[in-house]
C-alpha cells in the first residue's frame, strides 16, 4: 500500500505539484487518523458495570445495553449466521471471539441489534467478570459484586 502511495505521488507531482501537495497533505492526516484511532481502542475498552455493558469500537461509536436486555454470553455461532440476525461487530475486521446475545434486541438507529460481538485480549476473565454481573443483577443487587463479597 505504502509503495502504491507513492507511485501515486510521484505520478501526480509530475502532472501538477500542487496537486500533489494537497494529495500529501491529506493523505498525512489520514495516516493521523488512523494512528489515533488505533490507540483509541485501548482507551475505549469493553466495560461491564452496574447499569449494563458498554461496547465501543475505538472513539468511532458505541453501544449501551442495560442488563434487561442481555441474554447471555452465546457460545454456538457462526459469523454469517450473527450478520443475519443482526450483529454490533467491535471486531472491525477481526474474527470475534466473544458474542453476547440480546433480548430483546437493541435499536440503533434503524437497525436492530441481536448480538454484540468483540475480539478480546482475554475473553475468558471477561466471561467470568461477565458471569459474576449477571448474577448480581439477577439477585436484584444494586451495588459491584466485589463489594458484596
Amino acid at each position: 500500500m505504502i509503495i502504491e502511495a507513492m507511485v501515486v505521488h510521484l505520478l501526480v507531482a509530475l502532472w501538477h505539484p500542487w496537486a500533489a501537495l494537497i494529495l500529501s497533505m491529506l493523505s498525512l492526516a489520514l495516516v493521523g487518523w488512523f494512528i489515533l484511532f488505533i490507540r483509541s481502542l485501548r482507551r475505549h475498552p469493553v466495560r461491564v458495570d452496574a447499569e449494563g455493558l458498554i461496547w465501543p469500537i475505538g472513539f468511532l461509536r458505541g453501544l449501551k445495553v442495560p442488563w434487561r436486555q442481555v441474554a447471555g454470553l452465546h457460545v454456538d455461532w457462526t459469523l454469517a449466521e450473527l450478520r443475519t440476525a443482526g450483529l454490533f461487530n467491535g471486531a472491525l475486521i477481526a474474527h470475534p471471539n466473544i458474542v453476547v446475545a440480546l433480548d430483546p434486541p437493541v435499536q440503533a438507529g434503524r437497525r436492530s441489534i441481536r448480538f454484540l460481538a468483540h475480539r478480546l485480549d482475554e475473553p475468558s476473565a471477561f466471561a467470568a467478570l461477565f458471569s459474576t454481573w449477571t448474577k448480581a443483577t439477577l439477585s436484584g443487587l444494586s451495588t459491584s459484586p466485589e463489594a458484596n463479597d
